[in-house]
């Protein structure tokens, strides 16, 4: 026995220097074990909901979250960290929201503030008169009927009942239904009418000129929960009036109170703050430098941003925690790559891509929009100008890659009709089968970052999620707050993040590119026939 130990060892001896030589682990394998067995995901989602909360764009949430981020990058050991400003416009903040109806009985609201919309200054008190006003010709009916009342605005309707559960992951048959190519017609989209989003300001003027003392609207979801949602937000343009949401059920009951005739009385106390100290919203950028200063970069993005309501988990400290995980997982494996890669954390994302717009305008491409359009309507205007005219690094940014569907497990990818780049995308998909990566879709989809740097020619993509509880209660909710996340599922997505970006960057050819779009020739659609074909 003791002569086959001394035996073994003696082997293991001998052999040991060629075996240091030879060992080679995999570069997938070793993002794996660090986005596994070392993932930091959970502590960045954790700090950025439970610790900073809401994030709303140039909010006292929004300047933590862009020095915090920051320190983290720079800590990681990325370089050119740095935050890149754009003209957003004001800073708002709640410091407190308390309703209660105090007539006919005495009870409590759940409600939200809508941003950008004054305080009370102390609590106010007003009956409450349902005035719907969907537009400038609801205004005639009312006149005369607003002074010291609170007046809720919106019609009350019943809610469609849920048909699916709230709570879901695709199946395999919901998964194929996701593969899909819709045919571009040209002229399909309908000319943009930016009438509506003027109407918010006339609205407030006349309540205001009519002596109303605030206003409030009604949630769009049941189960109490609410949003606080507004787009008021740039200089000279903010809510004139105190504006709340309410929850839906508790809405209905007002306006039913208030359609028999028992003069419901609803008590606010809302403590809100402007700002006008920078005007700025501001992206964070942080590097990791390639070997081959000449090769470009590929990029990540998620919008840092939240609304004001819960603690914006799921949309989008989510997609941030994954991206901000994957630039630590890159650095802490150690894999070099030939082109460099750039992290973004986006702001102004919930207000129209703002944000990510005013990268793709600094950097990457203009178009000819008018100047004087600001907002929202500068988002809906800038994908239908051209001709569009590349920027100085146009040519090197090589891919973009986006999160902000949730915390749910990546199932795929949607090509945005990049179909040179799907059989790709199922080779870097092969490693991550078994964690239920499969798909490759020619779909597009919209909505949110992508969307201007797939405008402008970039191969831009947003992954696939399982959908979770996403769209039936947390998307822009108070109930938006870290339980809501799953662990697992944010692992494996910056698991997958992280590997899609090695090998973007390392790639010998960058992703092929679509066509720089021109202006489409139009529809093919003779049905009605338009006055210029006669």
């Amino acid at each position: 026995m003791r002569r086959t130990m001394l035996a073994l060892t003696a082997t293991l001896l001998a052999s040991a220097p060629i075996a240091a030589q030879t060992i080679q682990t995999s570069p997938t394998d070793r993002v794996i074990d660090q986005g596994t067995n070392h993932s930091e995901v959970m502590r960045i989602a954790q700090y950025l909901t439970d610790v900073i909360g809401a994030r709303l764009t140039n909010s006292p949430g929004i300047r933590k979250a862009e020095d915090w981020t920051q320190a983290k990058f720079r800590a990681w050991g990325l370089v050119n960290v740095h935050k890149e400003g754009f003209e957003f416009g004001r800073g708002w903040s709640n410091e407190k929201l308390a309703v209660r109806m105090v007539a006919p009985r005495p009870l409590q609201l759940i409600a939200a503030p809508l941003p950008w919309t004054p305080g009370t200054n102390g609590a106010i008190t007003g009956e409450v008169v349902l005035a719907p006003l969907a537009d400038e010709a609801a205004f005639a009916q009312y006149k005369g009927k607003l002074k010291g009342k609170m007046v809720l605005i919106t019609e009350p309707k019943e809610i469609e009942d849920p048909t699916e559960a709230s709570f879901k992951r695709w199946s395999v048959e919901e998964m194929a239904k996701r593969d899909f190519y819709d045919l571009p017609n040209g002229g399909g989209e309908r000319p943009f009418n930016s009438a509506r989003l003027t109407f918010a300001g006339k609205r407030d003027a006349f309540l205001k000129e009519e002596g109303a003392i605030g206003y409030a609207i009604m949630s769009s979801r049941n189960g109490k929960l609410v949003h606080g949602q507004n787009s008021q937000f740039q200089v000279g343009q903010s809510g004139a009036l105190p504006g709340i949401e309410i929850a839906a059920e508790d809405y209905r009951r007002l306006a039913r109170l208030a359609k028999m005739g028992a003069k419901p009385t609803l008590e606010i106390d809302a403590v809100n703050r402007f700002d006008d100290s920078d005007t700025k919203g501001y992206n964070i950028l942080a590097d990791i430098p390639g070997t081959d200063p000449k090769a470009g970069y590929v990029m990540a993005g998620a919008h840092l941003d939240s609304w004001a309501m819960g603690d914006g988990a799921a949309d989008n400290a989510a997609g941030s925690a994954m991206v901000m995980e994957a630039a630590r997982i890159i650095r802490a494996s150690g894999i070099k790559t030939k082109r460099a890669i750039r992290f973004a954390l986006w702001a102004g994302e919930e207000q129209g891509l703002l944000g990510s717009m005013a990268y793709v305008e600094a950097h990457i491409a203009k178009r000819p929009v008018d100047p004087s359009a600001t907002g929202t309507v500068r988002y809906m205007t800038w994908s239908r100008a051209f001709p569009i005219t590349p920027g100085p690094d146009h040519g090197k940014l090589a891919a973009y890659f986006n999160l902000d569907n949730g915390s749910g497990k990546i199932r795929g990818i949607y090509a945005q009709g990049n179909t040179a780049a799907m059989p790709i995308f199922e080779q870097w998909f092969t490693p991550f089968h078994a964690m239920g990566a499969t798909m490759v879709s020619a779909r597009r989809t919209g909505s949110t970052d992508h969307v201007f740097f797939d405008a402008v020619g970039i191969p831009a993509f947003q992954f696939i999620q399982d959908p979770l509880d996403y769209g039936s209660m947390v998307h822009h909710t108070d109930v938006d707050t870290f339980d809501h996340l799953k662990a697992d599922d944010m692992r494996q997505g910056a698991t997958i993040l992280a590997a899609f970006l090695i090998n973007a960057a390392n790639s010998d050819q960058p992703l092929p590119r679509a066509p720089l779009a021109t202006a489409p020739t139009p529809a093919d659609q003779f049905y009605p026939f338009p006055e210029s074909a006669h």
